[in-house]
């Protein structure tokens, strides 16, 4: 199996796994579908939804670490800010039938604004070899996805109060934004926990096999 090379600070991530021609232009081009193919595997995710109030329990933050670990730290980043803007275009990869500029007003926007750091921290984990082992990669997902919310929550509060003209409360804004998602969230953690892992471990398995 051909790997290519990874940041000369970093361990490589399971993207680093793909053959990279020498040409610049290929390069690009691959790590282009790379973060295409992030878009893609969220905004299926996001489809995974159950509406219990503004905010939405989704598969979301799911692929935002799957993709982060996955593509790395940049092109983590890379892969929800391209699916943020391809959402405020108008394509429906959002929770939900709606998309567009709108949805700029939405409660739960701040959390999509949340995904790009959030892949971010994933990515950094991962190219620092914490995806490897469960334990590791568990405790890297859970920070990475505590991020959406320390930006998506007071995002919520300021639309539900100014835009919407609600009158809300510290306890109502915890009880809509985050207390319904701690469970879940640790659930997603886990899965992607052994899910990273998980591969790490079949492609140690394939390099061990082309050696013999």
């Amino acid at each position: 199996m051909t790997t290519a090379a990874a940041p000369a600070t970093n361990t490589r991530v399971l993207a680093d796994i793909i053959a990279r021609p020498s040409s610049r232009a290929r390069a690009f081009a691959i790590d282009a579908g790379l973060v295409l193919a992030g878009v893609a595997v969220v905004a299926l995710l996001a489809k995974v939804s159950f509406f219990i109030g503004p905010i939405p329990i989704t598969g979301q933050t799911l692929g935002v670490i799957l993709v982060g670990a996955a593509l790395g730290s940049a092109r983590g980043a890379a892969a929800m800010t391209t699916y943020m803007f391809v959402g405020l275009l108008g394509l429906p990869v959002f929770a939900g039938p709606v998309a567009g500029p709108a949805y700029l007003l939405a409660p739960s926007f701040g959390f999509i604004l949340g995904f790009i750091p959030a892949a971010f921290v994933a990515g950094w984990f991962a190219e620092r070899a914490w995806d490897r082992k469960p334990l590791l990669a568990f405790a890297g997902f859970v920070i990475a996805s505590v991020i959406p919310f320390v930006i998506g929550i007071p995002y919520m509060a300021f639309i539900l109060s100014t835009v919407m003209g609600q009158d809300i409360s510290p306890a109502g804004v915890l009880n809509a934004g985050l207390l319904p998602f701690i469970v879940p969230g640790l659930i997603k953690a886990g899965f992607a926990a052994l899910l990273i892992p998980g591969a790490w471990a079949l492609v140690r398995r394939v390099d061990a096999a082309k050696k013999r």
